[in-house]
Parts: C-alpha cells; structure tokens; sequence
C-alpha cells in the first residue's frame, strides 16, 4: 500500500509539473507577440526583392504584409524562396501565408484559400528594343519566350502555337536570356515588366501590344484556415479606409488606386 501512495504521489507530482507547464506556455503565448510566417519570392519588382545593399525585403507586396500585420498585432517574419515552392510550403504549415504577386486562379483556389483582391494585373509581351516584327502575342508563333516559372505567363506561353517556352525561377533571369539573345520574348506580369522598363531596362527592350487575361492579386493561407482569412481580409478593409493602403500604393505606383 505505502508503495502503491508513493506511485500514486509521485503520478500526481508529475501531473502538477506539466498542467504548471503548460500554463506558463499558454500566458508567455497570450503574453507574448503572435508571429505571421510569410513566404515570398523575392524577385517579382516592385512587389517583393532585396532592398539594395541590404538582406532585408522591400516592395509593395513586403510593405502592405507588414501593415497588415501590424494591424492585426502580428510579428511578421519573412521568408523567401521559390514561386513554386509557396503553396506547397503552406500546405505543409511552414508558412502561414504566402504573398509574391499571386494570381487569383481556379486552379489554386482548389489548393488555398484566397484574401480579398488588392491589386489587378494582366500580362504583358516585352521584346528586344530593335525588334519589329513581334508586335502583339499573335506574333509570336514558332517563336522562342522565356518566363518566370510557375506564373501566369508561364501557363499563357504554353498556349502559343508552336512556341518553345523556357521557364526561370526568377523574372530577371528569363529577361537575361532575352537579352542575350537566346530568346525572341518574355511574357510576364504588366506591373512587373513596366517597373523592369522604368528601371532601365528601357535602353534595350519595350513592351509590344495589350495588356492580356486582367487578373486580380490575393494574399494564399493554408486551405481550412479561414478564421486568418477573414482576419487578413478584415485588416484589408481597414487599411483601405484609414487610408494606410493608398500611402502604400502610392509610394510603389505613383497613384492611388
């Protein structure tokens, strides 16, 4: 019997110390500050890259999580890695969202859950400065297009008759190969392109014909997590109406919009 209250005793202590535990977890959590893990793919200008001569991430995209986290009272905490890694890396919780000029998708939509649109996009053809002949995506069939690999671009290349489409983890590489002269074309993000233009890439290349597929941009969290969701969308909203979204646009875009 005494061994038995021992046993017994010793089973209660140990259950104290972890319920004790437990509880001092649960107030440093409370206590403490809540963490949003962002993944980005940190070359898609202006939304998301490496801020010159620095480690840290700038862009649109890196400003407006920020005050969206800071209107939730997140710690935001950045993580950059490929386009095509994000949503796996959501699905498997090493992120919790994931923001690098995203396309609103059905495809994805069956793989996340999508925040309210904050910026429409389209796609835009950019060809050589000197080039002629290419002056719309009609004309570039048979033709040799680089792409960021993952993108939207990158699925509406693979539509053109008889094209032969070279896919790069990043824009500026695939605008490199054009450059080089081992492509005739990159399709890819108008925004993206324009900002490449605008930052010199004016002295030898140019956008050629419309702005194709107008699409919608949108924050991804991991499908069944619609409570940050809704949190995501609900910060949105306010910082559309206390006006914080508009500073942030206009600093990137030079209008609000």
């Amino acid at each position: 019997m005494k061994k038995f209250l021992a046993l017994l005793m010793a089973a209660m202590l140990a259950m104290a110390l972890v319920t004790s535990g437990c509880g001092g977890n649960d107030e440093k959590q409370a206590g403490g500050e809540k963490l949003l893990r962002v993944g980005t793919e940190p070359s898609f200008a202006p939304f998301e890259m490496q801020a010159e001569g620095s480690e840290e991430l700038t862009g649109f995209d890196m400003d407006l999580i920020r005050a969206i986290g800071k209107q939730l009272g997140y710690k935001v905490e950045i993580s950059a890695m490929g386009f095509d890694a994000l949503i796996p890396a959501l699905q498997a919780d090493n992120i919790d969202v994931a923001l690098a000029g995203m396309s609103i998708t059905e495809e994805r939509k069956q793989q996340v859950i999508f925040s309210d649109p904050y910026y429409k996009s389209g796609l835009l053809v950019m060809v050589p400065k000197d080039n002629n002949d290419i002056k719309s995506i009609d004309d570039l069939k048979g033709k040799r297009i680089a792409v960021q690999i993952g993108t939207t671009g990158a699925f509406r290349a693979e539509k053109v008759e008889g094209a032969k489409v070279t896919a790069f983890n990043d824009n500026g590489s695939a605008v490199l190969e054009m450059k080089n002269g081992a492509a005739d074309a990159v399709i890819n993000d108008a925004p993206v392109l324009k900002y490449f233009l605008a930052q010199g890439g004016s002295e030898y290349a140019k956008t050629v014909g419309e702005v194709l597929n107008a699409e919608d941009y949108g924050i991804a969290v991991k499908k069944g997590n619609d409570k940050l969701a809704a949190d995501i969308n609900k910060a949105l909203n306010e910082l559309k109406q206390n006006g914080e979204f508009d500073k942030i646009y206009n600093k990137w875009f030079g209008e609000a919009k």
